[in-house]
């Protein structure tokens, strides 16, 4: 079976209990859209195939879009806490590329989540249009910790470059991982990052 296909299996979720988790039901939304398309797929459709109403999905989400980022907080937080305590005697560089890796792990069981929402922010436009506050994050947080680090402003050419680096790194990295589905993310992330981040000067 082909790893999109694999990725796709147990779509059908009918008869199944209502949900209360986020992240379940954005497991669910996640398959539907790779099984009928992203702008096929109506939040109705979600509703009824997690078995819970409009209402509850709307308390979890403000639109269909943001199920693709219902780690997004949790990951955001945990690269912050690894940024602050990380020494300040190591290089910044190394701190990133440990850290980031990190910030974007996930347990087993969320394996196949994890690369169903690659495969759809690497791959379908009318997601990739959404995803760029997102991207801004990452990119935004790289920046703040290398200025601070450098002792300067987070219009410093340097900050700048890793901050890019950081975001390049995250996307090429997902980018490899669907097509190399038998290796592990953090371990694509860690070389990813070592070939792009300026080193510390």
């Amino acid at each position: 079976m082909a790893p999109s296909q694999q990725r796709r299996a147990g779509a059908d979720r009918g008869g199944r209990p209502a949900l209360t988790s986020a992240h379940a039901l954005a497991e669910i939304a996640q398959n539907l859209f790779l099984e009928r398309g992203f702008e096929e797929t109506s939040v109705d459709d979600i509703a009824t195939a997690a078995g819970v109403s409009r209402r509850t999905f709307f308390r979890y989400f403000s639109t269909k879009a943001d199920v693709l980022w219902v780690e997004s907080p949790a990951e955001f937080a945990r690269l912050r806490e690894e940024l602050a305590a990380a020494p300040l005697s190591e290089p910044y560089n190394e701190v990133l590329c440990r850290s980031v890796p990190r910030a974007l792990h996930h347990p087993p069981e969320h394996r196949t989540w994890a690369l169903q929402r690659a495969e759809l922010i690497l791959n379908v436009p009318a997601v990739q249009e959404k995803a760029a506050a997102r991207h801004a994050g990452w990119r935004r947080i790289a920046t703040e910790f290398v200025a601070e680090r450098r002792g300067t402003g987070v219009d410093d050419l340097v900050a700048i470059a890793a901050g890019h680096a950081v975001l390049s790194a995250t996307l090429a990295a997902h980018e490899y991982w669907l097509a190399h589905t038998e290796q592990e993310l953090p371990d694509i992330m860690s070389r990813m990052l070592e070939l792009l981040i300026p080193r510390a000067r």
